[in-house]
């Protein structure tokens, strides 16, 4: 019977030890704190405002009863403005999207987050989706390619000094 319980004891010791360890994160030093580096140069193109290789994207429209409210950039949600919300590019980006089907091509500027539904990429104002040809299909596979994104803010950015 000792064996047994000493296995145990074992096993339980064996998977408690890693919460142990990782209390003891309490008192490991300081860390030190991080000391400016001075640019030099900057590079030639700053990398967000580059323009993106075009890439095949599923987008759909949104907007039927969303009109009057605010979108996550914080302006008026207007379906026919040509605007268009993304879950991954910054607020304020430029982006051309093309139907492969029939060429027709619009910018949009990104002003709200979505779409929230698997496998797509883009949800377009209504008035994109008429200029694209695609509102009566709903969903469609469109080209899509950064123009521009906005600029980190001048906060952000370092002094020369």
């Amino acid at each position: 019977m000792n064996d047994v319980r000493r296995s145990a004891c074992k096993l339980v010791l064996g998977l408690l030890a890693p919460i142990g360890f990782c209390s003891c994160s309490a008192h490991l030093p300081a860390a030190q704190p991080l000391t400016p580096v001075a640019v030099t140069e900057r590079p030639a193109a700053h990398p967000r405002t580059a323009t993106a290789a075009a890439r095949l994207v599923t987008a759909s429209w949104y907007g039927p009863g969303l009109a009057g409210h605010r979108t996550t950039s914080g302006e008026i949600f207007n379906p026919r403005h040509l605007t268009a919300a993304s879950k991954t590019l910054p607020m304020g980006s430029v982006v051309k999207i093309t139907n492969p089907d029939n060429g027709n091509s619009v910018n949009v500027r990104i002003n709200d987050r979505g779409p929230f539904v698997p496998g797509r990429a883009l949800d377009l104002s209504r008035h994109a989706a008429e200029r694209l040809g695609i509102l009566h299909k709903g969903v469609a596979a469109v080209r899509m390619s950064v123009r521009s994104t906005p600029q980190a803010s001048s906060a952000s950015t370092p002094r020369h000094p």
